[in-house]
């Protein structure tokens, strides 16, 4: 989110990502589990035996895990749940489940466009990557070389140490957002690189250091770059006709307060602003959002629209797409037997899923835009999760040794319920990071 209710939501994403506070603690299983007690582990509505959670078998969800899936939505309060797997590095399966709009009864599809929160940043940092594989950026240069936004605090040094490496692996110093981004400077809260700070700001302070040395806005670059070679035709980092007319409608948890100020609320506003101006909202840049800002506050609900990057697309919580086009992101995170030149290069995959920081030393870590859990001596799964607006929460993981993942969008506050019992049966393992 962008506005301030946003701002809100986003800092009380967790650090790993936004990957929820798990509601079964089962750390014993982390340090020593056999195939049985895997099985022991997964919802009583999708028993297994040994050998269905073993090493190699695919992550698809089992029957019995779809036809509990209905009563996990109830229980949590989600209308709208949107899976998809990768497998031997290709979309393997992808399914849609509930309601995308309960007012209009409409049905999650294909076509349908989920929020996907903070799994932006992963998607951003690959554009990022690709932009260090053609020397546009260095991924050790310091951001102010790049761009040095009004907004910065002009007494702080070590707002200078900060670099592109710094942002995308969460040790940038900065806050995750400021509470008032319209009056109050950005500055650090630690030396960059010597802790992890999970950090919104970063990202859209380096989006705005992209759209600096390209010339285009995020979303034009994401298109050339990525959406369109990967075939994530309906993905959007801004807000688009197929994006109004397919977008899904996400609800508070049961007994949480709404919280009105979403993406979905926000976006429609703009839109006539944006045909005055002859000027498409996805290529509009800080410039544009700079001139257009007395013009949406006046046609905005007071407190709606505060300072120019609440009319932006955002690099670290505004993509949305269909879960079968992140899913397809995935397939090049992942080794390819054969990669295309728009890809970023070997070497660079491998580097943006290398440790970089530990969060939990020998079990978590940051990499350059993915949190990595150790799952043996020689193995580690990248994952990441999304908050937004107290309405969607979504989860990616991926196991690169044999080329597999899985990502999970819901549209309701209490998803994270959902998705983690998803990935519990799917994957057969417990993440470390569901009890942080």
């Amino acid at each position: 989110m962008t506005g301030k209710h946003g701002r809100q939501a986003r800092r009380g994403v967790a650090d790993m990502g936004g990957s929820g506070t798990g509601t079964l603690h089962r750390r014993g299983f982390l340090a020593s589990a056999s195939a049985c007690g895997v099985a022991a582990l997964l919802p009583a509505a999708a028993p297994r035996a040994a050998a269905a959670v073993a090493a190699d078998r695919p992550w698809i969800p089992s029957d019995a895990v779809l036809e509990a899936l209905p009563e996990w939505m109830r229980a949590f309060g989600v209308p709208g749940v949107g899976i998809a797997v990768v497998e031997q590095g290709e979309l393997a399966w992808h399914r849609g489940f509930g309601l995308a709009d309960i007012q209009r009864g409409t049905a999650v599809d294909a076509d349908s466009v989920f929020e996907c929160a903070s799994l932006s940043k992963p998607v951003f940092a690959y554009l990022v990557l690709q932009l260090v594989d053609a020397g546009v950026l260095r991924l050790d240069g310091a951001l102010v070389d790049y761009h040095r936004p009004a907004y910065l605090a002009v007494d702080d040094p070590w707002l200078e140490r900060i670099t592109v490496r710094d942002v995308l692996r969460h040790s940038s110093g900065l806050p995750g957002w400021r509470a008032d981004p319209g009056h109050e400077a950005l500055r650090t809260r630690a030396a960059p690189g010597e802790r992890v700070d999970y950090s919104g700001e970063a990202f859209f302070w380096l989006q705005l250091a992209v759209e600096h040395v390209t010339g285009q806005s995020l979303d034009q670059l994401a298109r050339r770059r990525l959406f369109g070679p990967a075939g994530m035709r309906g993905s959007t980092f801004a807000w688009d006709a197929h994006a109004a007319r397919h977008s899904v409608v996400g609800v508070p948890a049961p007994g949480a307060a709404p919280v009105v100020q979403t993406f979905g609320r926000q976006w429609p506003l703009l839109e006539p602003l944006a045909r005055a101006r002859g000027k498409p909202l996805p290529a509009w840049t800080w410039d544009d959002a700079v001139r257009a800002l007395p013009q949406a506050r006046a046609a905005a609900p007071e407190g709606m629209f505060t300072w120019p990057g609440d009319l932006l697309a955002n690099a670290a919580a505004s993509l949305r797409g269909p879960v079968q086009d992140y899913a397809r992101f995935l397939c090049h995170v992942l080794p390819r037997p054969q990669r295309q030149g728009w890809e970023i290069a070997e070497a660079t995959r491998q580097a943006m899923l290398a440790p970089q920081l530990p969060v939990r030393p020998e079990w978590l870590y940051k990499s350059l835009g993915w949190n990595l859990e150790r799952i043996d001596a020689r193995t580690h799964w990248f994952f990441h999760g999304g908050a937004n607006a107290g309405r969607y929460r979504t989860f990616a993981v991926g196991d690169p040794q044999r080329r597999r993942a899985l990502v999970v969008m819901t549209s309701g506050g209490g998803g994270t319920g959902v998705y983690q019992r998803i990935v519990r049966a799917a994957t057969g393992r417990d993440l470390l990071a569901f009890d942080l």
